[in-house]
């Protein structure tokens, strides 16, 4: 049997189509032997490799809500990050706990990037929560990551959507994840002719920066799943449930391929 990694991408409220994918996955009893994330897929990635079915992570996404997540945010004095990140590792925490990747029951590894170095970083050891904490900071909207003398960002400035590191983890059949659609394709604001607002700017900008990453890190997947997200904008985590059916959509539509190739 060939060894299925999957490569969950980046994309802020967008990554939540991860769910609906992995929901699909799960239906169809196709087993995950590894996982590598980066950013929202970090964060995915790690609540499923602990063992949650794809519905119970998909109640809890539900359950926080967008108004909770709003409340998160914490400012700081604009020195390195708009945002703190307080309370949203509080919140990771209460979700994920205190597991170390070592007691996972899927391998994950959790990708960000050195900010002063602008190296690729693989956390894969220790504990989660540090991961997916640093695979998610977002430079300027997130203060950096302090982890073993490195100050960490969002991995998705170097490989946003990690096939290369499910490779590396053993994989012989990887499936990616991409939620960054083409360049060109207009961010159509839920706020309809309103000009976006600072944030979703700033994180429309980071992935514009990064889709040529994208394009390439995706060469390298077996099955490639890209769910149509032009209608939700990276920002809008009140749109949890779209995002999530939009991802079992574009599952569906592969599921018969991904068995095939299997």
């Amino acid at each position: 049997m060939k060894k299925l990694g999957l490569a969950l991408g980046g994309g802020a409220a967008r990554g939540l189509a991860h769910i609906g994918v992995l929901e699909v996955l799960e239906r169809e009893g196709i087993v995950v032997d590894m996982i590598a994330g980066t950013s929202a897929g970090a964060a995915i990635g790690a609540l499923y490799a602990q063992g949650k079915p794809a519905g119970q992570i998909k109640e809890l996404a539900l359950n926080i809500g967008w108004r909770r997540l709003v409340s998160l945010i914490d400012l700081a004095l604009p020195r390195s990050g708009f945002i703190e990140g307080t309370r949203i590792k509080n919140l990771l925490k209460s979700i994920i706990g205190d597991i170390d990747f070592s007691e996972l029951k899927i391998p994950l590894s959790c990708v960000a990037t050195d900010i002063r170095s602008g190296e690729e970083v693989v956390i894969s050891d220790g504990p989660v929560l540090e991961g997916v904490r640093a695979s998610i900071s977002i430079p300027v909207i997130f203060t950096p990551v302090k982890w073993r003398e490195r100050y960490l960002v969002d991995g998705g400035l170097v490989n946003p959507v990690p096939v290369s590191t499910v490779r590396k983890m053993g994989a012989d059949f990887v499936i990616a994840v991409n939620v960054i659609p083409p360049m060109g394709v207009r961010l159509q604001s839920s706020k309809g002719s309103n000009p976006p607002g600072i944030f979703q700017s700033m994180l429309h900008s980071f992935y514009i920066a990064t889709y040529s990453l994208v394009r390439s890190n995706l060469a390298g997947a077996d099955i490639v799943i890209e769910p149509k997200l032009p209608h939700i904008g990276y920002g809008d985590f009140h749109r949890i449930g779209d995002s999530i059916a939009q991802g079992e959509i574009a599952a569906k539509e592969l599921i018969e391929q991904i068995k095939q190739k299997l």
